[in-house]
């Protein structure tokens, strides 16, 4: 049984891989979805990432259709309680910004859309540096003393506001973020070390990393000159022609050959194994996808095999 994670400051107990929910009604179907889902539960999975604009911006779509096959999926299966939910905030088409008034209203669109009673993690999905830390605080700290959301976290910030809305929780005795959910990845290591990182070490937060595998780039189906047939292959084209791309796909190539491993494993590996980092998200669009991504909360690296990595990254 793969032993599960505390994230953050907070009670919450998480497998090591988050499941990524933004391809649930998009390019994967409610019947695959359910499929993914079952088969992410039946390996020990429980930490389920989402938002409330996922996936709004396909035709038809409206936003909160991921959310609303969650939703489905957990009650059909009747397994609220055992599994953590993250949705976020800011983003859905009808419930724009980071007031506090819009907050509450999209929080309670995200819980009927989920049909449950409480969302385990709440992030603010972009920060909207024209709201003051204090509205977007105060908000969230009234939702977890109403019981609708357990812990707040917050993604897409910068160091110096995320360090003012801790400060103001702090200051005030308010709920505080207790994780943050960075761009980071073999091929964007800017988008977090530094400063963010720094912080979120410093104050005892969980980063819970999203586009883990360069939109499908480090699974390592993506090579120079090749042609792959996905709704992402335009981004993860990009770095397969680059020097630095070929370097790290040269490195994960030996090192899951060493393992046995599948590429993608070796890339969450690394991410893994990162200071702060407690589960990276990665979503499958059907099953065959998910053992590669599941195979993260066995594979551990050498210390040798990081610092490879990490040379081949710079």
């Amino acid at each position: 049984m793969t032993s599960l994670r505390t994230l953050g400051t907070s009670d919450l107990e998480v497998f090591p891989l988050s499941l990524g929910g933004n391809v649930f009604g998009w390019t994967a179907d409610e019947e695959t979805s359910f499929a993914v889902l079952d088969a992410y539960a039946a390996a020990g999975g429980n930490f389920i990432d989402t938002a409330d604009s996922y996936s709004a911006w396909i035709e038809g779509n409206q936003g909160g259709e991921s959310e609303t096959i969650i939703g489905k999926w957990v009650k059909a299966r009747g397994n609220r309680s055992e599994v953590v939910i993250a949705t976020k905030v800011s983003q859905h088409p009808q419930f724009q910004g980071l007031s506090a008034a819009n907050i509450k209203a999209a929080a309670d669109a995200s819980l009927r859309r989920l049909d449950t009673d409480h969302i385990d993690l709440y992030y603010t999905h972009f920060d909207k540096p024209e709201v003051p830390v204090e509205e977007i605080i105060g908000a969230l700290d009234e939702l977890v003393k109403a019981g609708k959301v357990r812990h707040i976290a917050a993604s897409n910030i910068s160091p110096e506001r995320l360090k003012a809305s801790l400060d103001f929780s702090d200051r005030e005795g308010l709920a505080r973020y207790v994780a943050l959910q960075p761009h980071y990845n073999l091929v964007s290591r800017d988008t977090y070390e530094g400063a963010l990182q720094d912080l979120a070490a410093k104050e005892n937060l969980s980063a819970v990393p999203y586009f883990s595998l360069a939109s499908g780039f480090l699974t390592g189906k993506y090579r120079p000159g090749t042609k792959v047939d996905s709704a992402r292959a335009e981004g993860a084209q990009k770095h397969a022609e680059s020097e630095r791309g070929q370097k790290v796909l040269a490195a994960l190539d030996e090192i899951a050959a060493a393992h046995g491993a599948p590429v993608a494993t070796v890339a969450l590996a690394w991410l893994a194994a990162q200071p702060t980092v407690t589960a990276p998200i990665a979503s499958a669009r059907t099953v065959e996808q998910l053992p590669a991504l599941l195979k993260v909360a066995e594979l551990k690296l050498t210390d040798e095999e990081i610092a490879k990595l990490t040379a081949a990254s710079a």
